[in-house]
């Protein structure tokens, strides 16, 4: 594998964070979620005019737009996805009880308004054993199905502009692939990116050193290569299909979730804490959004 190093050093754009996740450019301002200050936040691609767009008590995660620019939001905790009306209210768009196991997690919403949701699948902060997930598909009335099945953990998704879903599997060691048809439903599974087999241990500390890539949040580019912030790891690599890492950023302290975007889709948004404890983030504000700027815009949703 050829590495091409970034020298570039991360700005910071917002802090004083709990633990970020969701990053998202949309509409000129690049938009985040603050899990424990229960906030959903936006600002300019400097970091400027910061403002609080929702706050979700039950803990907000993935981000999206519907066709009609409204937003949709990830609750959690209550394993249900919120609707922003043009008033700013909150309702329940759908409510994924009894679809998924434990907290949901991240999402991506195509063109048509289709949003694919996973979750984490075993309580992760309480120090259950680690145990396969799935993904769900709710379309734009609401109405949810399960779309694939036995995922390890999946984490941030990609729509590529050829209809392809890509799911960074956080404990699978991979990036998996799914053609997504023309009425929303994946295909089977395919490696897209393998970094090595599949963790042989339930238990999450043995599971995570066994991985050689923890791939987290994640965003497409234009040229079909995937930014990925390694969670384990404390960098972003941009991965060819197949696994090539073709670029690496080193972020201090450790990053969590990536996003390109900015006027030019030449800035990557990172997602930074020291760690992922619930124990340690919920009342700390060490959680950074930095970025750093890159050469290949962005390509695909989100």
């Amino acid at each position: 594998m050829s590495t091409e190093p970034t020298t570039a050093e991360p700005t910071i754009v917002l802090d004083q964070l709990s633990f970020l996740e969701g990053p998202r450019w949309h509409d000129g301002r690049v938009w985040v979620s603050d899990f424990y200050t229960h906030q959903v936040l936006s600002a300019r691609e400097d970091g400027s005019d910061r403002r609080v767009e929702a706050e979700v008590p039950q803990q907000p995660s993935g981000l999206g737009w519907l066709p009609d620019g409204r937003l949709l939001i990830v609750s959690m905790r209550d394993q249900k996805i919120l609707r922003r009306e043009e008033d700013g209210s909150l309702v329940t768009h759908a409510d994924l009880q009894g679809k998924l196991n434990d907290k949901l997690n991240d999402m991506v919403v195509d063109r048509e308004g289709r949003a694919y949701v996973g979750a984490f699948g075993f309580d992760l902060m309480g120090g259950a054993s680690l145990t396969s997930s799935s993904i769900v598909r709710v379309d734009p009335d609401g109405t949810v199905e399960v779309a694939a099945e036995d995922l390890w953990f999946p984490n941030g998704m990609v729509l590529t502009d050829d209809n392809v879903l890509l799911v960074a599997e956080t404990f699978g060691n991979r990036i998996s692939a799914f053609d997504v048809a023309a009425d929303g439903s994946l295909g089977a599974r395919r490696d897209w990116a393998s970094f090595g087999p599949a963790p042989s241990s339930a238990n999450v500390k043995e599971a995570l050193q066994a991985l050689t890539v923890a791939p987290d949040g994640c965003s497409g580019a234009a040229d079909g290569t995937l930014w990925i912030a390694d969670a384990d790891s404390a960098r972003a690599i941009r991965v060819r299909e197949g696994g090539e890492i073709v670029e690496e950023i080193s972020v201090s302290p450790g990053v969590y979730a990536c996003a390109l975007g900015g006027e030019d889709g030449k800035t990557l948004f990172l997602c930074t804490a020291p760690d992922f404890a619930e124990g340690r983030r919920k009342n700390a504000r060490e959680a950074q959004l930095q970025s750093v700027r890159v050469s290949v815009e962005h390509g695909g949703l989100p």
